[in-house]
């Protein structure tokens, strides 16, 4: 039985046309994927791998396109169930994590075909999936023999692996930031550099969405560490519970839903880096827990009678006031301590409106890449607008503006300021800060002004905070921060 459906071209002929189901539990990025397969293949998504698990009870897929990162199980183990129960689709994994071992791993236990490593390439992707896709028409015409597993040596992978990490390093150097000669962030891309010489905790601060992980990034790979793994957690998505299982790793049986042992991030990231975003929201009970491990330089996985030595370098960040956590107990003095060997905080894109042009320079290229674009720049009047425009979400905001008005321009041509938000366009029209007086420094006019257009779009909103999360460009704990700090009154609705 022939599983691809076939479509027309426009030459009159048929085509065969693959079945991709992609398994990401990132919305942004699922959708990413989605826009860019989309273009050759039909492409089924799922937020989790119980969804997926229910798309290929359901659906002929082809290939599998599954992110290694996900909560509660990773992108191998859910791999290693598929290849049992559903061994004819073509399996390709995508991961951040670049580790030798990892790619020998996933190729060997779970019969993963290809591993692409982001950030992932749109035409690398599409000619990866062209292949498997490939592949799985051989096996279908092969008679239904078993499935074929690319399983190069180890040796190919460690070199390609290797590659990989030195492209790696060059994408996330400290020049890669963008900003202007005069740029206020050069004073923390200068700490960055100096942080990176040495094997010493560092603590990013920062509002949401002004980079904080591009610069951990850029310590991790300009230190002597730069060629080993450097994982990613975000402490503040997941309830204790899994946040240690992902951390530290946990034993079957240890807590329900735990149906096999898993390897916590520090163990992965061990001779590495770990990243932990969003540090400050992690709760008192499990703050002990963290500090015993940076104290000790041990990890004890759930459930497991005897600890395990492991040596990475912590790299931590936050959009809170932690100093004020801190003094008000919502934080331990003692982890602060730890993790704020080297301090740096990065300034937001209001206080750096000249790095604007720069930063939306950038972002369009990688637009242009993501859409099969060729649009080359921006209008003038369009750059000084969005220099005026206090970006509240920051550079995540900018970047989900410049995407909107890609997609609304018709033509390879300037983006206009007509594709501008209306809150981008009407900003200049709105009272001047302080009840229309100039005074008061600029961070108080800064101020003044994020919580303005925050309380605006709650209020155009319904107080939906997914909705305005999405519209400011910030994370949901970013803006539950902002609203805190501000103390902009009123029921916030949690609806997704």
């Amino acid at each position: 039985m022939n599983l691809m459906r076939e479509e027309p071209r426009e030459d009159g002929l048929a085509t065969s046309t693959a079945i991709v189901l992609v398994v990401d539990d990132e919305r942004r990025s699922l959708e990413s994927l989605r826009r860019v397969l989309s273009i050759e293949f039909e492409v089924i998504c799922a937020a989790s791998a119980a969804e997926a698990e229910a798309v290929l009870a359901g659906d002929l897929v082809q290939v599998i396109l599954c992110d290694q990162r996900m909560p509660g199980e990773n992108g191998v183990d859910f791999l290693k169930r598929v290849r049992d129960q559903w061994p004819e689709p073509v399996r390709v994994i995508i991961s951040g994590y670049t580790d030798a071992e990892d790619i020998i791993a996933g190729v060997n236990e779970a019969g993963i075909f290809q591993y692409v490593t982001k950030p992932w390439d749109p035409e690398k992707l599409l000619a990866c999936v062209r292949e498997a896709a490939q592949l799985y028409r051989l096996q279908k015409d092969g008679g239904g023999a078993p499935p074929i597993e690319a399983k190069p040596s180890n040796a190919r992978l460690r070199s390609l692996a290797s590659n990989r990490r030195s492209a790696e390093r060059r994408l996330f150097e400290f020049s890669r930031i963008a900003h202007a000669p005069d740029s206020p962030v050069r004073a923390a891309i200068a700490l960055g550099q100096r942080a990176a010489r040495y094997d010493i905790s560092v603590l990013i601060t920062g509002d949401s969405g002004t980079g904080k992980e591009l610069l951990a990034r850029a310590i991790h790979h300009g230190s002597a560490r730069g060629d080993k793994s450097f994982v990613i957690e975000n402490c503040g998505a997941l309830p204790d519970e899994l946040l240690e299982s992902e951390l530290f790793g946990s034993k079957k049986g240890a807590f329900t839903g735990a149906y096999q042992d898993r390897i916590g991030l520090f163990e992965v990231a061990d001779g590495g880096s770990i990243f932990l975003d969003e540090i400050g929201e992690t709760s008192p009970s499990f703050q002990v827990k963290l500090l015993r491990v940076l104290q000790e330089g041990e990890i004890r996985p759930l459930g497991a009678q005897r600890s395990r030595r492991v040596n990475v370098r912590v790299i931590a960040a936050t959009n809170r006031n932690i100093e004020a956590d801190v003094a008000a107990g919502r934080f331990r003095r003692d982890l602060y301590y730890r993790l704020a060997a080297f301090p740096i905080h990065l300034p937001t894109l209001a206080a750096r409106a000249g790095d604007i042009p720069i930063i939306a320079a950038r972002i369009l290229l990688n637009v242009n890449q993501m859409f099969n674009r060729r649009i080359p720049g921006f209008d003038p009047e369009t750059l000084r607008l969005m220099q005026r425009y206090p970006w509240p979400g920051n550079i995540r905001e900018l970047h989900n503006e410049i995407q909107r008005m890609a997609v609304l321009c018709d033509g390879d041509t300037n983006l206009r300021p007509d594709l501008l938000s209306p809150l981008i366009l009407d900003f200049g029209s709105a009272a001047a800060p302080n009840g229309g007086q100039a005074g008061g420094t600029l961070k108080e006019r800064v101020e003044e002004l994020e919580r303005a257009l925050i309380a605006e779009s709650l209020k155009r909103n319904g107080r939906n905070i997914s909705r305005v999360a999405d519209e400011l460009g910030l994370s949901r704990v970013g803006l539950r921060s902002k609203i805190a700090r501000y103390d902009i009154r009123g029921d916030a609705d949690d609806e997704a």
